[in-house]
């Protein structure tokens, strides 16, 4: 039975299984024919025997009995390689637990925490852990990458204290990319380097907010990235909506300072709420403010007269549309606005890329969304590089299953 489970074949078979009832545990001992020609791990050339270490591994539990496997693994002796230990078919090299095991905990690690993990399969946190690190460099190295098109660069907090990694995924398939520390042009050049010169050349389109580091960076090392830096609707919507809220926190103040009734209490949300998701109780009272000369119903006039500019198909049209509302808004006599506009002025370029290319980077932030989802789950993150490690874990896309669990599996 043992022997069909690890998919032994020549010179492997099992010697031995021993249960222990007291301990709940079953020992399967496996051993390599003596007669045996092994073969290089590096080379695969049939070498002599030099001798054996022994090796024990978790697997699977037998029914509710803890299962180890245990071997005396030959080392060999190349010609070109020297003495290198052989490989197992029922493990990969360096993991102390089985193919079919550690296939297991990758399973529920994608489902739950480490911590929970290590409860239900009674295993230490450092185990649990060392697998779900394993099992990331694995899916590193057997990825490759095909085309890449369109990719978005956005930011998420590591830690409080404004601490952040840079998250680079592909906005065509969803699946991140790269993960850098901090949010500086260098985080965004080791992306660069990764990607090198003819894919960043191959790029259509790259979507991100307005941070100064990223935009010198892309338009140092992407060919023609003028063209392709789509600053993200949402960022700009986010711009929009904070600075119609300080209208109405000015001018409520105003209002207060005047002995006049403070009719904008509580009203934060009907004026950075998008009219057509707006609850229908709220409705009859957003449209009484409307029909009263209050700034921040001017504000908000503007900023949905922004929302609108995102459909044109031609450049030109596009930035005449823009032109014109930066015009408006810097009439408005209202500064939070005017200061919005002057930002968007500085980057319409990026603005109109966006609008032509039809580029969003909203795949982007609900990528932000899943990973501050992973982040709570553990309950925060001391360790950089195992937040790092999670995000690749669980949206990076990546094969992270040992190959002989694989074959076994399918066989």
């Amino acid at each position: 039975m043992y022997a069909a489970i690890f998919s032994l074949r020549s010179p492997w078979y099992v010697a031995d299984v021993e249960v222990d009832e007291r301990r709940v545990q079953v020992t399967v001992t496996v051993a390599a024919r003596s007669e045996a020609r092994l073969r290089c791990p590096e080379c695969g050339k049939a070498c002599p025997g030099y001798d054996t270490k022994p090796r024990t591994w978790r697997h699977l539990d037998t029914c509710q009995y803890t299962t180890i496997v245990t071997a005396e693994v030959p080392r060999i002796e190349c010609s070109k390689h020297g003495v290198l230990q052989v490989e197992v078919p029922w493990a990969e090299p360096g993991s102390g637990f089985t193919a079919l095991m550690e296939s297991a905990v990758i399973e529920w690690l994608l489902e739950a925490s480490t911590a929970a993990v290590a409860r239900r399969m009674r295993l230490t946190w450092d185990e649990v852990d060392g697998v779900k690190q394993r099992a990331v460099r694995r899916g590193l190295r057997r990825r490759q990458l095909g085309e890449i098109r369109r990719i978005g660069v956005d930011e998420t907090s590591y830690q409080k204290r404004h601490e952040y990694v840079t998250v680079v995924s592909d906005l065509e398939t969803g699946c991140v990319l790269h993960v850098a520390d901090d949010r500086t042009g260098e985080s965004l050049g080791e992306f660069w380097d990764f990607l090198g010169p003819a894919r960043c050349a191959s790029l259509e389109a790259i979507a991100m907010d307005m941070a100064p580091p990223y935009i010198r960076s892309t338009l140092a090392r992407v060919p023609g990235a003028r063209d392709k830096i789509c600053f993200d609707r949402f960022h700009i919507a986010k711009m929009l909506n904070d600075a119609v809220n300080t209208v109405r926190k000015q001018e409520r103040r105003e209002l207060r300072a005047a002995g006049e009734t403070d009719v904008l209490a509580g009203t934060k949300y009907l004026w950075t709420q998008n009219p057509e998701n707006m609850p229908e109780a709220r409705v009859q009272r957003f449209e009484e403010l409307r029909g009263q000369a209050l700034k921040v119903g001017r504000a908000w006039s503007i900023k949905e007269t922004a929302r609108g500019l995102w459909g044109y198909a031609m450049r030109s049209w596009a930035v005449k549309a823009w032109t014109k509302w930066i015009a408006w808004a810097l009439r408005s006599r209202l500064e939070p606005m005017a200061h919005v506009a002057r930002t968007i002025r500085e980057q319409l370029w990026g603005i109109v890329n966006a609008i032509v290319l039809r580029v969003t980077n909203a795949r982007a932030e609900a990528l932000n969304a899943r990973i501050q989802w992973i982040k709570n789950q553990a309950c925060g993150y001391r360790n950089r590089q195992r937040f790092k490690d999670a995000i690749l874990f669980h949206l990076g896309g990546l094969d992270l299953h040992p190959r002989p669990a694989l074959a076994h599996t399918k066989a």
